[in-house]
């Protein structure tokens, strides 16, 4: 039997541990005497306050929102704001139906649908030709896009109105459409080229190799490859025209083209606010966009950190 060979003179042996494999981890440390940290010592308590603290901030007004809406306008007034509700009521509801608030979410569905229908239509093949073209013109056009996000709706709300007025579109749902594509363009083109750029070349080339033409790659490629950010630039361009209230304050003027967010001022006179109502008209209209980000989160945020459609 081979034996370990001696130490030489001024050395001293050191015992043979468990190696790496030898199972010498979560067992050998238990054998020595050493105990984990208790969950208290692991945790991480400011963190955890700060998430509280966060958590309360969020939920009070929701809780204020659903509180407020099953209340009484006189019984709001006489409990406060932060009381319970003492007595239950449906009429909030019955007011907000009777107030045009059915005529205005016709409208901003119709708004919302037809927006990110032009926006996804001119938005994909934009960023596909930013991708695949080398042309000076196409990156001079990039650079026009990019800048639009910097250029705020406020700043040009008269040429807009100009524009409007003069063809013949003012107080119609087009008056909302355009204007609300046009400043959603930017940034979906900005985040579909990204997710354009993460399609693999090799992909272009079998393409090419195959006979296909610019058109069927961006129909059976491109977009297959690109759903998730199509997706989030979607859910993005609905949130940009259910919650606008520049154009529609601007560009339209009577109750037939009114939209949820010029609804609301219907609960507002100038004797006071009825606040349960306006809280159950804010419930209602904000239902289908919580319904869409719950549906879809998961597309808004692998569109938005790049990931395309992976």
């Amino acid at each position: 039997m081979a034996t370990a060979p001696a130490a030489a003179p001024g050395q001293t042996r050191t015992p043979a541990g468990p190696g790496p494999g030898s199972g010498g981890g979560r067992g050998s440390t238990r054998a020595r005497g050493v105990r984990p940290r208790p969950l208290f010592a692991r945790a991480n308590i400011p963190a955890g306050a700060a998430s509280l603290i966060w958590l309360l901030i969020v939920l009070v007004p929701l809780w204020c929102m659903l509180s407020w809406s099953v209340q009484s306008r006189d019984g709001f007034l006489d409990n406060g704001p932060l009381s319970l509700p003492r007595q239950l009521t449906s009429g909030n509801l019955t007011t907000v139906l009777e107030g045009g608030f059915t005529n205005a979410f016709v409208n901003t569905v119709i708004v919302t649908v037809v927006s990110v229908a032009l926006t996804l239509v001119c938005a994909v093949p934009a960023a596909y030709a930013v991708v695949r073209s080398t042309s000076r013109f196409v990156a001079g056009a990039f650079s026009v896009f990019l800048l639009g996000l910097a250029i705020p709706a406020q700043a040009v709300i008269i040429p807009v109105y100009l524009m409007i007025v003069r063809m013949g579109l003012y107080d119609t749902k087009a008056a909302i459409i355009l204007p609300t594509v046009a400043f959603g363009l930017p940034f979906a083109v900005l985040i579909l080229a990204g997710s354009l750029r993460d399609v693999p070349g090799e992909n272009y080339e079998a393409m090419t190799l195959d006979g296909a033409g610019p058109m069927r790659t961006l129909w059976s490629l491109v977009i297959p490859m690109s759903r998730g950010s199509i997706v989030a630039v979607g859910i993005y361009a609905a949130l940009q025209a259910w919650n606008g209230f520049l154009f529609p304050l601007i560009l339209t003027q009577s109750e037939e083209q009114q939209i949820l967010t010029l609804n609301l001022w219907n609960f507002q006179t100038e004797y006071g606010v009825n606040v349960p109502g306006l809280m159950t008209a804010v419930l209602l209209s904000a239902a289908p966009v919580f319904i869409a980000y719950v549906l879809a989160r998961r597309w808004i945020v692998a569109g938005l950190a790049g990931l395309g459609g992976k």
